[in-house]
């Protein structure tokens, strides 16, 4: 049986809340106690650095992908366990989910939005059945699932929509999610 990879989507920042940063550590440990390569967007910067860091310090597998244009924004994380660097933003993200059995989407700003957003499109079209599980710490993304309990009470999509997007809050919660899905 091949390693599973779990794609994480989180910030470049840390976020206001100490509690973002102590789950992107807490995952990445148990990533890597679980023998899950981590797929992420490279940086080293925020809680993509901090998740990268734990996961190696555990012993785990670490798969990065950054367009080039962020190699120093992101501070690219060059000592992981495969590097790839893209041309553009829609290549990093397809190359990430092309390369994960499952995503989990941590707080983050515009970006995670947005790799939220177009994994969770790609899914309802079709294009892949992969899980999808917010790691909602503190309450961050209350908001989001509210937006989209909107967008199906307004008729502008199947209440099926819903079913796509599970929802954990803390790194334990989110690993016990992606064993029953992953299993």
């Amino acid at each position: 049986m091949s390693t599973m990879s779990i794609c994480v989507y989180c910030g470049s920042r840390k976020g206001g809340n100490p509690d973002y940063a102590a789950e992107a550590t807490a995952l990445g440990e148990a990533l890597a106690q679980e023998g899950w390569r981590l797929v992420y967007g490279a940086g080293d910067v925020g809680l993509m650095g901090l998740i990268a860091r734990a996961t190696q310090a555990a012993g785990g597998e670490t798969f990065g992908v950054i367009p080039t244009h962020l190699l120093q924004l992101e501070v690219g994380k060059t000592d992981l366990t495969s590097f790839v660097v893209t041309e553009t933003m829609h290549e990093r993200k397809k190359v990430m989910l092309m390369n994960a059995d499952a995503v989990v989407v941590m707080p983050g700003g515009a970006g995670s939005l947005d790799e939220f957003f177009e994994v969770l499109t790609w899914r309802q079209l079709g294009l892949h059945a992969k899980p999808i599980i917010l790691l909602d710490v503190a309450g961050y993304w209350e908001p989001l699932k509210a937006l989209m309990q909107h967008v199906v009470d307004t008729g502008f999509a199947d209440p099926s929509l819903l079913e796509f997007v599970q929802s954990g809050g803390s790194a334990d919660d989110v690993m016990t999610l992606l064993r029953r899905a992953l299993s």
